[in-house]
């Protein structure tokens, strides 16, 4: 955009520029009116002419009262006896000839002018700029050469594993020769597979910064347009670029968008969709060999790939970026936090522990997110009080200050997460509970947060039979202490039914329906394939697995009722105390378990916005039961 707006200012000035000249040559030439001929043969009769110059028929003269005048003669050949007869004086001058450039000025620069500023759009509309109405088969991948592109693998934390899988492509780009002279042969493709924000991008960047090679950046969306053809006319023009500039690394971000599966969808397949595939098919693995290109691909939807995409040949390694481990974490957060200044009592390993299931985007934003604490409070540096503020913000959601609750629903929310976290502290498999709040944050009034104390990689049947109890306990502590029952549980039935229908359908956790699966994979053709899955589930199976959900549910209803009955006195202190502080921490909640007085909260450091007042380090949250915000 800016280029064009350049070039129509340049066009601009020179059409300025040339109407300047036009003008200046038509007010010369008319800057005097001329005198009719024969007025000037009756001023030449009467003796008032002193003097004319004659250049061709143009005639200038000069009267005896020094008045000048211009007239055009015919073709008489008896004028200039007739002026000398008169006594005027006569000089002739040869005829001035126009250049042809200035003809043209003057006789064709509105055409000129017009046929400029077509040959201008034109070039505009062909891709003179950086693309047009003509240049849609032209790729609009990105290039980064060594100068534009500084990430190496020491800005990549987190993923040690897929580092290594693709070190060696680092080792070929830089001497082909050690691996072809024993016969090996590179990966064609490599297709990176994780989670948004594991690093897949981050990671493709440090393979071309490393090897010190161009790299060609672009998204898998950027080869679909309504044009038929256009597409696959992208991907050619793409390789051919690439081939210019080899050895060098073509990254094709969102790879599903183009590489869905052949063949799927309600009425038959996009066909320019599928040209557009053909071809990328077809350039990864086609007549010519050894081009030098490698090309890397990111998703993290695989599932839906075209399985001739996958096949050795095309993209023959794939490399799961997975979410970081604890380890990881750390590494990512001191990578992160060089670019801010840190106090002294931030420790990277004490947050990594607390934010398991954190990406590494997410754990940028968490580092983004203290630091703009630390300047909402006029701070210089960034200390570990506002990384819980912000992890508390990202885990919960933003605080709702503004929002005014009556004193009987600050009550209801209290007894509400009470509930939760008694049945939770008296439950041995449960998560240990970090914070209770009934500050609204988010979309709900109130949040009971519970942390693993390690990264954790599945669950037994005890321990989500307990995560249901532990679910179902707002609702009960509503019931047992206020006597009523409000939409706030709906949230909690939500998770407690889908835990319980999956114990039931996906883990055989049923002694009665067995080591089977009877749920239906329910999808949308319309994503790359049909991945729905018909069971032909009889009507009796479907209804013995409702009643074993039924069963599951009433008996850990069954069970939360009796702990929050036989600890009502806990329930009364815990609420009693979120009524008065409204944020409980994990000492707070260990003291009123223990059947202490709980302690006062911390203070809170000066700042725009009070913390929250746990800064105990602690590893991160699980399922969080909340009290709905629609209650």
């Amino acid at each position: 955009m800016n280029n064009l707006i350049k070039n129509v200012a340049i066009w601009l000035v020179i059409a300025l520029v040339l109407m300047t000249v036009f003008n200046q040559f038509s007010t010369r030439q008319a800057a005097q009116s001329p005198m009719d001929y024969s007025a000037f043969i009756e001023e030449v009769k009467d003796g008032k002419v002193a003097k004319v110059t004659i250049e061709g028929r143009v005639i200038k003269g000069i009267k005896t009262d020094n008045k000048r005048f211009t007239t055009y003669a015919p073709s008489d050949p008896w004028m200039v006896s007739d002026l000398l007869k008169a006594g005027v004086i006569v000089e002739a001058k040869p005829e001035e000839e126009q250049s042809f450039l200035t003809q043209v000025f003057i006789s064709w620069f509105p055409m000129l002018l017009l046929i400029g500023v077509w040959v201008f759009f034109m070039r505009q509309m062909q891709g003179g700029g950086r693309g047009g109405a003509f240049s849609f088969g032209k790729s609009r991948a990105r290039m980064l050469d060594e100068s534009t592109n500084p990430v190496t693998f020491a800005d990549v934390a987190g993923c040690e594993e897929a580092k290594e899988e693709v070190a060696e492509l680092v080792d070929f780009l830089r001497d082909p020769g050690k691996f072809q002279k024993l016969g090996g042969r590179i990966p064609r493709g490599v297709l990176m597979v994780g989670s948004p924000g594991t690093g897949k991008t981050l990671l493709a960047r440090a393979i071309a910064g490393e090897a010190k090679v161009p790299f060609f950046s672009i998204s898998g969306s950027d080869f679909v347009e309504m044009f038929v053809g256009v597409g696959a006319a992208r991907v050619r023009d793409m390789f051919e670029q690439a081939k210019k500039h080899a050895p060098c690394i073509v990254f094709i971000d969102e790879i599903d968008a183009v590489g869905r599966q052949r063949g799927a969808g309600l009425g038959g397949g996009n066909d320019e969709r599928e040209q557009t595939l053909n071809q990328l098919l077809v350039e990864m693995d086609g007549f010519e060999t050894g081009s030098g290109v490698i090309v890397i691909a990111a998703t993290n939807r695989p599932d839906v790939l075209d399985p001739a995409l996958l096949r050795p040949g095309r993209f023959d390694r794939q490399v799961v970026v997975p979410l970081p481990d604890i380890r990881g974490r750390e590494q990512i957060l001191i990578v992160h936090m060089r670019k801010v200044p840190i106090a002294p009592d931030v420790r990277a390993d004490v947050l990594a522990r607390g934010t398991p299931g954190f990406s590494g985007a997410d754990l940028a934003n968490l580092v983004n997110e203290a630091a703009l604490f630390a300047a909402r409070g006029n701070k210089r540096l960034v200390d570990m009080d506002d990384f819980e503020r912000a992890k508390d913000k990202i885990y919960m959601g933003a605080e709702r200050k503004s929002m005014v609750l009556s004193e009987e629903e600050r009550t209801m929310t209290a007894y509400h997460e009470s509930g939760h976290a008694v049945v939770a502290k008296l439950l041995p498999r449960v998560d240990p509970v970090h914070k209770v709040t009934i500050i609204p944050r988010g979309r709900a009034l109130g949040v009971t947060w519970t942390l693993p104390e390690r990264d954790s990689l599945g669950m037994d049947r005890e321990q989500m039979l307990q995560r249901i109890s532990m679910a179902l306990g707002g609702r009960i502590a509503e019931e047992v202490f206020m006597n009523r029952m409000t939409t706030g549980a709906s949230s909690d039935f939500e998770n407690a039914t889908r835990i319980a229908r999956d114990m039931v359908t996906r883990y055989g956790m049923s002694d009665l329906l067995g080591t089977m699966v009877y749920g239906e994979n329910e999808g949308e053709v319309f994503l790359g394939r049909s991945i729905t899955t018909h069971k032909n589930l009889s009507e009796a199976t479907m209804q013995k697995v409702d009643s074993e959900i039924r069963r599951i549910i009433d008996e850990q209803y069954a069970v939360a009722r009796k702990l929050i009955e036989d600890n009502r006195d806990k329930i009364e202190v815990m609420t009693k105390a979120l009524l008065e502080w409204e944020t409980l921490d994990a000492e707070q909640i260990n003291d009123i378990m223990a059947g202490r007085p709980p302690r006062p909260p911390k203070p809170a450091t000066p700042a725009s916005a009070p913390p929250p007042p746990d800064n105990t380090p602690s590893p991160a949250p699980a399922a969080t039961p909340a009290r709905d915000a629609n209650a």
